[in-house]
Order: structure tokens, then sequence, then C-alpha cells
């Protein structure tokens, strides 16, 4: 079961990559951002060692007045501890608390070996309890503007191998059924199949028995060329900064934010939305338009404003100068 990373919307940058979670808020320090998210890579022995490298050149390449949290999560062996380094106003925590580090070059602070917990935040200062509900959106992989991000991390404690007695009451083995963010997998009290691994045939073809039970089908994908990774679990809406349009605020679509260092993109570009098993792109009466593409197309075919446009797999998409490839996985 994969993590979840929540990412507010806002002016800076939050970034994933591997076990690594960054936050930075550095105008006019590219240099600064781009050290600091080759280091998302980093993991294993040394990786303190590292950071406290490059906190050595932060202040010269930040000018000073930069402000970022990093993250590196080492969960090999089950170990589930971090090292981090963070300066100005950015501060990590776990479940709420603020991580202890010590200070060392260039005005940073830097911790290693601690403790990871069921949430973990990186941002401005001390995270919140929880993230305002219909604002944060899941980042999966990639970099997008935030103003702070928090993990979830998936549950560490691994299943008994032993398989318990048989008893009267059935207790079939039941999955999550949210496609990857779904609760830790649990027993549970049914009219099914006995404990005593009696299968039963499920529509994709498969067995399922008492201590197994295939996976639901996974959600179509928006891929971005930076790398980020969207699940289209629900509607969502696209652009510079989404999250006050209606379908937003109304609760029936997610805000998708766009890193947009051109100025190209309207704050509310265009609409994923769900139908049935349909998924259509739609344009929001965007300045400069929604265009696609199929896998094949050659030219790309500009969408009509509040017209929805169905997509299948492969279909390439252009919100300014961002492009988005829509992937429907194979069963």
């Amino acid at each position: 079961m994969p993590d979840r990373c929540e990412v507010l919307p806002g002016d800076a940058v939050v970034a994933r990559r591997g076990g690594g979670l960054l936050w930075v808020d550095a105008p006019g320090s590219p240099a600064l951002v781009a050290a600091l998210h080759a280091c998302l890579g980093i993991a294993g022995p040394g990786a303190d060692r590292v950071l406290a490298a490059v906190a050595t050149q932060t202040a010269s390449l930040g000018g000073g007045s930069a402000s970022f949290a990093l993250v590196l999560v080492d969960s090999a062996g089950g170990s589930g501890t971090g090292v981090a380094l963070w300066s100005g106003k950015g501060q990590p925590a776990v479940d709420g608390v603020p991580v202890s580090g010590q200070p060392v070059d260039g005005g940073c602070s830097i911790a290693a070996g601690f403790p990871l917990g069921a949430t973990l935040y990186v941002g401005p200062g001390q995270a919140a309890p929880q993230m305002p509900p219909g604002v944060a959106y899941d980042l999966t992989e990639g970099t997008v503007p935030g103003s702070g991000a928090m993990l979830q991390l998936a549950a560490s404690a691994h299943v008994s191998a032993a398989v318990p007695p048989a008893t009267a009451a059935s207790s079939p083995f039941t999955a999550g059924s949210d496609a990857g963010f779904a609760g830790a997998a649990s027993y549970g009290s049914t009219g099914g199949s006995s404990a005593s691994g009696v299968a039963a045939r499920t529509d994709d073809g498969g067995e399922e028995t008492a201590f197994w039970k295939p996976d639901a089908a996974s959600a179509p994908v928006l891929r971005f060329d930076d790398g980020l990774v969207v699940t289209v679990d629900e509607d969502l809406v696209l652009g510079r900064r989404p999250d006050s349009h209606e379908l937003v605020t109304s609760g029936t679509a997610r805000p998708v934010p766009i890193a947009d260092t051109q100025n190209v993109l309207s704050s509310a570009h265009a609409a994923i939305q769900r139908s049935g098993g349909e998924v259509s792109l739609t344009d929001l009466g965007s300045l400069n338009g929604t265009h696609v593409a199929g896998p094949e197309a050659t030219e790309w075919t500009q969408l009509e404003p509040g017209v929805a446009h169905p997509l299948s797999d492969g279909d390439r998409l252009l919100l300014g100068w961002t492009v988005i490839t829509y992937e429907v996985p194979q069963d």
C-alpha cells in the first residue's frame, strides 16, 4: 500500500521523489532549488553527511534568505527513520511535533535517525493537525507549486505469516477498496467464503480464497512532462490556482495546481471529469486554450470551451506549455 502525500496550493515549491520530500521557498535562487532537488534521490548510510555538505553551500546558493525543509525517508529493513535538513522558516515535523536537530554550517539545522510516525510534514513552521479538506491534492512524484506537504506514511507493521486456525465464523481477507490509498487490510465476518480456504470465482477470472482477493481495477492517471503523476480517481480541475473554482469549492472536484513560470495558464484552465467508465477533458474558458492529440497524431486540436472531449489511453493534453499524457492501466 503506497504512501499518500498531500500538498497545499501555494507559490513555493514542493517536490517528491523516491523516499525524499522537499519544500523550498527561494525566489530567484534556482541553483539552490536544483541542489536540494538533487538530494531527493539519496538513500542509505551516509545521507546525513551528504546533507551536511550541502548545508555549507546553501547560504551562497540562496543568498541567505531562502527557507526550506528536506526529509529523506529510510525504510530499508523496516527501520522507518528519517534524515532532515532545514533552514529559515522551514520545519519538518513528525505527527505534528517539530523535529529537533543540531545547527550546522550555512545557518541550517540537521537531524538524523529520528523515528517516523504516521505523518511527516515539510513546510513553514509547525504542521497543522490535518490538511484542510477540499484544497490538498495527492503528489505521487514530481515537482509542483505548494505551501507545504503532509506525507501519510503506509503502515509499517508486517502481516504475520502464521495462518489463523479455522473457526465456525468465517473470516475472509478483505483488501482496501480505495485503489491504493485505502486503510490497512482487515479480517472481517461475512457470509462469503469460509476460513477453510474455499475458493470463489471472480469476475476477472481469478480465484478468490479466504486469504486472497484480486485488487480493484486501477484508476487512470495523468502523467506530466516533469514526472508528476496524478491519479484520476475523482473529478479534477487543472490550472495555475484552481482551488477557487466552483467545482472545487462545491466539493465535486479536486484541484491540481500546475507550475506556470511563463504565465500562460489560466487560474482554472481545464477539468477532467468522469462519467461511468468514461473520462473527458473540458476547457474551462481558458485564455490560451486547451489542446489534445491522439497517440499517433502530429497536430494538436484545440477544444471548444465548455464541450467535453472523451479521452482514450495515450492521448496527450496541452495546457499552456505543459504536456500531459492520459494513461489507462492495462488489466
